[in-house]
């Protein structure tokens, strides 16, 4: 089975103790007993079979089945009787998807099960399942949480750290002076870098509550991992409010940078009109066409003129340099 497949059972595994598992499917699901060992059930919970299974025939309460099926949630943990509700995010890695817009996954633990659901596909769960398959994943039903949540942090840390690449890289292009096209990729790293932290921060909260959750499944080891997760999704949220406050002053310096070159090119315009103004005065002062006009008669009017104007645009510079102007 896999994740193209059109039924509501995406894929599901029994756990043999070391890390490895036998992948089953919709009979052997079914049939499942405690006695068969740790259970992992991956439904597609937008499929009509896959709610049939969960609202009929897992045994779960209504509110464990709602938790499950709820179209809209965010990360949170909560104790229900013998088991379990986390909901977490994970970035979305599919073609053609924009990875802040991500893609949560609901989980039920309980004594030898996992059953988790999903509405589109979540690469850190083919991680997961990856883990299982290469005999290196989980071990028991708390385990199974710990693996998975981490693969989910793993693939934010890679787009946090990208997005921290990508600021740093934009401002080395604003201190070098390229400012092309900078402000789009500022404005959208900042898109998706606050995107991100609105799933991730109430994603930190869901881990440390289950490093504080008193329950029989959870002993003083799960609450170390779970602290460990916690603060490692405590770090990307820091990252994330950096690469934020650091887009905003990479901005803000080009900005300024564009502010100081739209004034030093005011000033060059200022100082030439200075210069050409008085220039323009005497061109058309001489331009009249009344009687009394000097040189009108002598042969080298022209060239006496340029001279003339040339001495003006010498005594000006001489003056604005005299006034610091230049």
């Amino acid at each position: 089975m896999g994740e193209d497949v059109e039924q509501g059972l995406v894929y599901a595994y029994l756990l043999d103790g070391k890390g490895g598992g036998r992948e089953i499917g919709w009979n052997e699901v079914r049939d499942w007993t405690p006695d068969a060992g740790v259970i992992w059930i991956h439904l597609n919970r937008t499929k009509e079979d896959a709610e049939r299974y969960l609202r009929h025939e897992s045994g779960l309460d209504d509110i464990a089945v709602e938790a499950l099926l709820a179209p809209d949630t965010r990360p949170r943990t909560a104790a229900q009787g013998p088991g379990l509700i986390v909901n977490l995010r994970g970035i979305n890695f599919n073609p053609g998807a924009d990875p802040e817009d991500m893609i949560s996954l609901r989980a039920w633990i309980q004594k030898k099960r996992i059953i988790t659901s999903r509405a589109r596909r979540l690469m850190a769960v083919e991680d997961f399942r990856e883990r299982i398959i290469r005999g290196t994943g989980p071990k028991d039903e708390i385990d199974c949480l710990f693996e998975l949540a981490k693969v989910m942090l793993i693939r934010v840390g890679h787009v946090v750290e990208e997005l921290s690449d990508k600021v740093d890289e934009l401002e080395d292009q604003v201190v070098s002076g390229d400012t092309r096209k900078i402000r789009d990729e500022l404005s959208n790293s900042r898109k998706r870098a606050i995107a991100i932290r609105r799933h991730l921060a109430p994603q930190r909260e869901a881990l440390a509550r289950l490093q504080a959750e008193k329950h029989e499944m959870l002993d003083a080891i799960d609450a170390a991992h779970f602290r460990e997760l916690a603060d490692q999704s405590a770090r990307y949220v820091e990252e994330l409010d950096s690469v934020r406050e650091r887009a905003t002053v990479v901005q803000d310096e080009m900005l300024n940078r564009l502010a100081e070159r739209q004034n030093r090119n005011s000033y060059v315009l200022t100082v030439v009109a200075a210069i050409m103004l008085p220039l323009s005065f005497i061109t058309s002062l001489f331009s009249v066409s009344i009687p009394g006009i000097p040189l009108t008669s002598d042969p080298n009017a022209f060239w006496l003129l340029l001279i003339l104007l040339g001495i003006i645009v010498v005594v000006e510079l001489i003056v604005f340099r005299l006034t610091r102007w230049l």
